[in-house]
């Protein structure tokens, strides 16, 4: 076994092989960027070695600095965690030549698997199910239509070297095939150096479920059951759980043992998976080989109870698999949500900056209930535009699926962000949608269930009871402080008045507060809106950030931001602004003419924090609607800006190298 390994990688997945590299004795290296020098994960490790600037092309996608961090360290392996370096057979060799073990498959099982092309040739020759299509070079747009209409449409044309849903497109008829594959071609080669595209018949409704395949040196190869990746945006998973709720046993066998044929047709030696798209009727057909540990093998963890990174490193020592297929058993079920620093109020645009206030909930594991927060930063940390917007994996474990995904609908309730805006609201409102709740998916999930974009959604009449009766007695413990405080004119009586209304965004809530004075802990009778009367019972006192109680029957962890004169509430997806009144003030408060918000109609504003690459347009110029006007990087993403309209272009405020916050003005129209 090893004694020192290196982990090539930044974040929570560089958090989580410290982890269990540590329970099993082993010392690791850590290697980070200048924008990394105070990251979680160089403080995790035993040792840390800068590798150069921030942009990850400088840093950790530089192979020689990190064989040059294990030379300088003396570690003897080298963890590549996911993305950056983790499938690129080049690395592998590298390292390999320099007598570094590589923890992950040989590099000729990376290559013939990084190819999509030469993929799907090898999987028909392991006899694994394919999805009808066409695998040769294609020479134009008229050979793509012949192709197209010879499979059937729908069609997908897919670059072969692609990933992350750059170089994809669907055609529904020989127009679209012919724009698509123009298209694909591009995007292909600009992404990816390489413009080769294939043709294949593309699944309506289909779902994402992948099989988690282990290897190792001597032949044996298992599988670990599967996990269901359909809620997707934009082609990037955003909820995975294990199992999957529409297969039967028969056919995770039959997809297992087809993903384990694959395998051992590569000589696969390592955790890997093997992506599968599967109709509503369980027909199912290969898509690709991810050969690398996946974002997603939490909920695989928690369902087998086997350690993925560390069969990875055993593997890599030369061990013997000690698990045989019988061995592998699945209990429970898992669900995994992917915490991402983005705005889903403004199309899950990337946000940047500090984290002022992380409180994840506890991880623990009782009464049958697993919470597991893998994540690589802390209260203080930034998050930066150089690399993905992941902040944590938030992932629940439970006997069944109703009972995980109740648990992670609790536990995104008790997640608490501040400094920047984050995706939690959307997860949590999520959790609590019907269609998802029945297992009903498909990969377009989001796109159907909110085709104009998340907002968070209305209350009903007994959510906005609930948080109703919450503000008040937040606003009751607050009065209760200030009436107590010395020096006072005159004494408080003790007594309070009963009646209140409680304004929640516009609606107006009355409610009725049984007489005297609350005190912390609080348990107070309300009764709302001269109806239901419910007993309020918390802990909670000025200043935390969790409301954590029961109101009536229901448990709830509400999330509480002080605002001026009032408090903003999120709970169960709902986001609403509270503020505790006199019956008398609410009146007066209905009379009052709303604020309408700045005319920005004749400016571009910057829709996210991110460096502006470059200015399209120059001042009195004249561009139609649709134009390309600006692009900003954000994220590793280039986002292209577009007039909404024919204008005449006015002053510009910004040009290429300006690092820009939200919202500000890029230019100005006449």
């Amino acid at each position: 076994m090893f004694s020192k390994i290196l982990i090539a990688n930044r974040g929570e997945i560089a958090c989580r092989v410290i982890k269990t590299a540590r329970r099993m004795g082993i010392k690791t290296v850590a290697v980070y960027s200048e924008a990394d020098r105070n990251a979680l994960h160089v403080e995790m490790a035993d040792e840390a070695v800068a590798i150069g600037p921030a942009a990850a092309a400088e840093s950790y996608l530089v192979a020689d600095k990190i064989i040059a961090a294990c030379k300088q360290t003396g570690a003897e392996a080298v963890h590549p965690g996911y993305g950056f370096l983790s499938e690129r057979a080049s690395f592998a060799e590298a390292l390999k030549r320099e007598g570094i073990v590589f923890i992950g498959p040989n590099p000729k099982a990376i290559e013939a698997m990084g190819d999509k092309i030469e993929s799907k040739k090898f999987a028909n020759d392991a006899k694994v199910s394919t999805v009808p299509g066409y695998l040769g070079v294609i020479e134009d747009a008229d050979h793509a239509v012949k192709i197209a209409a010879e499979i059937g449409y729908p069609v997908m044309i897919k670059a072969s070297a692609g990933g992350g849903g750059k170089g994809m497109r669907i055609a529904w008829n020989e127009a679209e095939t012919r724009d698509g594959f123009v298209r694909s071609k591009s995007e292909a080669a600009s992404s990816f150096g390489d413009d080769r595209v294939f043709i294949e018949k593309f699944i309506e409704s289909p779902r994402h479920i992948e099989i988690q395949v282990l290897g190792d040196k001597h032949g044996n190869a298992i599988y670990l059951g599967e996990r269901e990746c359909s809620i997707q945006r934009r082609n990037q998973k955003v909820i995975e759980e294990a199992p999957s709720p529409l297969l039967d046993e028969a056919t995770r066998r039959a997809m297992g043992e087809q993903a384990v044929a694959l395998a051992k047709a590569v000589d696969y030696d390592s955790a890997g998976t093997v992506e599968f798209v599967v109709g509503q009727d369980k027909s199912f057909f290969f898509l690709e080989m991810n050969t690398r540990l996946q974002v997603e093998h939490p909920v695989t963890e928690l369902i087998t109870g086997i350690d993925l990174v560390e069969q990875m490193i055993r593997v890599a020592a030369g061990e013997k698999l000690s698990i045989a297929q019988d061995d592998v058993k699945l209990n429970g079920w898992a669900v995994e949500s992917r915490i991402y620093a983005e705005d889903p109020y403004r199309n899950f645009l990337p946000s940047i900056g500090r984290l002022v206030r992380y409180r994840p909930p506890a991880e623990e594991s009782a009464e049958g209930i697993t919470v597991r927060n893998d994540t690589g930063v802390v209260e203080g940390s930034e998050i930066s535009m150089f690399y993905d917007p992941m902040i944590a994996k938030l992932v629940t474990h439970g006997p069944d699926r109703a009972s995980a995904i109740a648990a992670m609908s609790r536990a995104l309730d008790a997640f608490y962000v501040d400094g920047i805006q984050h995706n939690v609201p959307f997860l949590t409102a999520l959790m609590g949608h019907e269609r998802w709740k029945e297992g009903r998916l498909t990969t377009n999930f989001i796109a159907e269930e909110y085709p104009d974009g998340f907002s968070p959604p209305e209350p009903d009449d007994a959510a906005r009871g609930i948080l109703a009766a919450v503000a008040l007695s937040i606003g009751a413990l607050h009065r209760e402080r200030l009436d107590h405080l010395p020096g006072r004119l005159r004494a408080h009586s003790g007594q309070v008045r009963e009646d209140w209304v409680v304004k929640l965004d516009k609606h107006y809530v009355p409610l009725r507060l049984a007489a005297g004075y609350p005190a912390a802990p609080i348990e107070i009778d309300v009764v709302i809106d001269g109806g239901y009367a419910v007993t309020v019972q918390s802990d909670w006192r000025p200043g935390d950030a969790l409301w954590t109680g029961q109101v009536g029957e229901d448990h709830v962890v509400v999330q509480v931001r002080a605002v001026e004169s009032g408090y903003r509430l999120d709970w169960q997806g709902y986001s609403v602004m509270a503020r505790v009144m006199t019956p008398r003030i609410a009146e007066l408060d209905a009379l009052m003419p709303e604020k309408m918000p700045p005319d920005t109609s004749k400016m571009l504003l910057c829709p996210m924090p991110g460096l502006v690459v470059s200015i399209a347009v120059s001042e009195g110029q004249e561009v139609k609607a649709g134009e390309q006007l600006a692009v900003v990087e954000a994220m590793k993403m280039e986002n292209v800006l577009r007039a909404e309209r024919d204008c005449v272009i006015g002053a510009i405020k910004a040009k290429a190298g300006d690092s820009l916050a939200v919202d500000a003005v890029i230019m100005e129209f006449e």
